[in-house]
């Protein structure tokens, strides 16, 4: 099981990396993307939580809706990120959630951490610095804005991870994706209607795409690794979300791929495959 585990994250990770395409190809503001964004999974999974009889509000769900809470801040947070600064900038700062995730599991969750994931956390992380060394950091203010709100959602994201965790063998994915998104969904349907500019039938086209490619397909396969695998270890694996958002930018808007995204995109892939012969030891030696 978790052979099946690992690969299900690695292929949510790659599905992610679509993200960025999505993100700069709308027209609208941070938080009409984060409606539309969270309002597709929560529909679509509310209605199919009412066809299968499946009662709301069940077991645990202060906690749930309390992890919806937060994620609903940091998706504000990941949005802004990318419409203040470059991709570059945005994704270099919001990886370091799994470095958070990795200290968090380990103190609220009591994970073991080896002194190997350590190391290869910090070749995955290594890797994303080198893939996107040729970028300029710059603290203008924009940049700085952006910037901390990558930093910022990248501490929510990892702590949203861990809340629901704790609450995997409790809930189906679906339940999960359908709490993770509910409070987003709500909160920001003023702001879709008031914002300027207004949705095109473009942006909501691709707002609803990416919806479901992302919020419910790509989470459907994270959350059923993560029921399986540490917390710590499903941060790692979440790195090839880099290597797949630059491939997407290489072969669909035609970016250059230079050798630093190459060599950087090696060390993450690298860093994953020796997971991978981990999680294997593992589980023989069990």
């Amino acid at each position: 099981m978790k052979e099946r585990a690992y690969l299900a994250v690695l292929t949510g990770a790659t599905i992610g990396g679509v993200g960025g395409l999505f993100i700069k190809a709308m027209t609208i503001p941070a938080s009409s993307i984060a409606c539309i964004r969270m309002m597709v999974p929560c529909l679509l999974l509310g209605a199919w939580m009412s066809y299968s009889e499946i009662r709301f509000f069940r077991g645990n769900y202060m906690v749930m809706l309390g992890g919806s809470v937060i994620n609903a801040v940091r998706m504000y947070l990941f949005f802004a990120a990318f419409i203040y600064t470059s991709i570059g900038n945005a994704i270099i700062v919001f990886y370091t959630w799994p470095i958070f995730g990795t200290l968090l599991g380990a103190t609220l969750l009591k994970e073991q951490i080896t002194r190997r994931q350590i190391a290869l956390l910090g070749l995955a992380f290594a890797g994303i610095i080198i893939a996107y060394s040729n970028q300029k950091f710059s603290f203008e203010n924009q940049d700085f804005i952006g910037m901390s709100a990558a930093l910022g959602s990248a501490f929510l994201y990892a702590l949203t991870v861990i809340i629901f965790k704790t609450e995997t063998p409790n809930y189906t994915r679906n339940e999960i994706i359908f709490y993770q998104n509910i409070v987003g969904a709500l909160v920001y349907i003023p702001f879709l209607i008031l914002n300027e500019p207004t949705p095109t039938s473009m942006d909501l086209t691709l707002g609803i795409t990416y919806g479901l490619l992302v919020g419910i397909i790509g989470y459907n396969f994270f959350f059923f690794g993560l029921k399986y695998l540490d917390a710590s270890r499903a941060s790692m694996l979440t790195y090839v979300e880099v290597v797949s958002a630059v491939l997407l930018g290489y072969w669909v808007l035609e970016e250059v791929l230079s050798w630093n995204m190459v060599l950087g995109g090696g060390c993450i892939i690298l860093s994953t495959i020796l997971l991978r012969l981990e999680t294997r030891g593992v589980r023989q030696e069990r």
